[in-house]
């Protein structure tokens, strides 16, 4: 398998844990409020103390599988549009691998504080506290904005709008979905351009994944081109 294919099938890998990580969030874990800015802390403690290997599946999935299959597309698109713009392609290498780094890193997090509370399950006061601290560390990494997926993705996707290397409808949608990851800085703005974020980088994972699997333009700009 090429480079180029591998980073397909790993820009549809990331489509598949965005997916998953929102499934999760509006039914298995809706009761404890992920997602909605007011989360039950004593509810979340209570869930890991029951069913701890749920929350780190959930962790892995969006975390670190995400993370290992972010790597192998961030290379793969380095490469591709390093062969047009060598400096647009270096510096989306490097903003690529931060951000995988990042989402590596508040995974680790997130599953060791899943094993730290769950190991107090019998003081509940205590494993509320210790969530808590290590969740805001989780978030500050890469769980409660999206700075660094934002500007990973409008880079790569200026590039594409200045190379060629994706259709426009395509580079249109990581345009749009990497200024609502830099929109989530401001308070105010933070969960609707969360959701502006995370909503159309599934579309922009898909629509990159079939450009490297398919090695042409995806389906939405050949149609449109038709």
């Amino acid at each position: 398998m090429t480079l180029t294919k591998a980073g397909g099938f790993a820009a549809l890998l990331c489509a598949a844990t965005y997916i998953f990580g929102f499934v999760f969030l509006v039914t298995v874990f809706a009761p404890l409020g992920f997602g909605t800015g007011e989360i039950d802390v004593p509810a979340v403690v209570a869930y890991i103390a029951e069913r701890p290997g749920v929350m780190i599946a959930w962790n892995t999935t969006i975390y670190v599988v995400n993370a290992l299959a972010l790597a192998v597309l961030v290379v793969a698109l380095h490469r591709r549009i390093a062969k047009e713009r060598p400096d647009a392609g270096a510096l989306a290498g490097a903003v690529g691998l931060i951000w995988a780094t990042l989402v590596l890193g508040a995974g680790m997090i997130a599953n060791v504080t899943v094993e730290q509370v769950h190991a107090l399950a019998a003081d509940p006061e205590a494993a509320a506290e210790l969530w808590s601290t290590l969740h805001a560390v989780e978030l500050g990494l890469g769980g409660g904005n999206e700075i660094a997926g934002g500007a990973w993705i409008l880079t790569v996707s200026l590039a594409a709008f200045a190379s060629g290397i994706f259709g426009r409808i395509t580079a249109a949608i990581g345009a749009v979905s990497g200024a609502a990851g830099l929109v989530t800085i401001l308070p105010p703005l933070g969960e609707t351009a969360g959701a502006v974020f995370g909503l159309g980088a599934i579309l922009w994972f898909v629509a990159v994944g079939l450009v490297l699997l398919r090695g042409r333009q995806t389906t939405f700009d050949n149609e449109v081109a038709a």
